[in-house]
């Protein structure tokens, strides 16, 4: 595996990450519009705190350690069934495994049709969910991108499409949310560190509130997002 990043590598990490490829990330908000909807979230540095909690104790260190051990386990397909499996299992709610999972298939559709993967099948043989984080680590480790590079991405890019739902939601203006995206950016770091080690099996996630706001936004009365 290749512990470098070249300039096309980082070009196509740019664009598998970016909020317009097409896997929808802008619909989802991974529970926060049933969080600002509770009062929990109301300002700049509340988002941050909120966000911050979610990528070191919930779904962020869960991503991290599962797009690091699909980037190990490339090109093993079974190792990549089991992590897809647990990695989905790890979701907290209906709504936080469909945000994972449909991204993820989006992601794989997509990826396989405009950078196959060398010996890959077509991306319809997948009969099993696959996570988007999952996804991303297992097709830029058969584009040979590094995995630090890699984890640090998709970090990166959960982040900002929370930043962006708390814009919208609480609503923050746009020098708000780069606040948040400067606070977060240790935050990141420190994931990225403790996701490259962790065994998936061994990630334990804390989010108890945020958890309980994605149950909750599942009937709420009123939703611009999806989770």
């Amino acid at each position: 595996m290749s512990t470098g990043l070249s300039e096309i590598n980082l070009q196509r990490l740019m664009t598998w990450l970016s909020p317009s490829f097409p896997v929808g990330s802008f619909s989802y908000s991974h529970g926060m519009e049933q969080a600002v909807e509770d009062g929990f979230v109301s300002d700049a540095e509340e988002a941050s705190a909120w966000i911050s909690d979610i990528l070191m104790y919930g779904a962020g260190m869960t991503d991290a350690a599962a797009c690091a051990a699909a980037g190990r386990a490339y090109p093993d397909k079974t190792a990549l069934r089991e992590i897809a499996n647990l990695a989905a299992a790890l979701s907290a709610s209906r709504e936080l495994r469909l945000e994972a999972t449909a991204q993820g298939r989006a992601f794989w559709r997509a990826g396989a049709a405009v950078w196959p993967v060398p010996g890959e099948t077509d991306p319809g043989d997948l009969d099993f969910d696959i996570p988007h984080a999952v996804a991303v680590g297992w097709f830029s480790a058969g584009h040979d991108i590094s995995l630090r590079m890699t984890v640090t991405a998709y970090a990166h890019a959960f982040a900002a499409n929370l930043v962006a739902a708390a814009v919208k939601l609480v609503p923050l203006g746009q020098t708000d949310g780069l606040r948040c995206m400067s606070t977060l950016e240790p935050v990141i770091q420190q994931v990225v560190a403790l996701g490259l080690v962790t065994d998936l099996e061994e990630v334990r996630t804390s989010v108890s509130f945020s958890d309980i706001c994605s149950m909750r936004h599942e009937t709420q009365k009123t939703r611009l997002f999806r989770s």
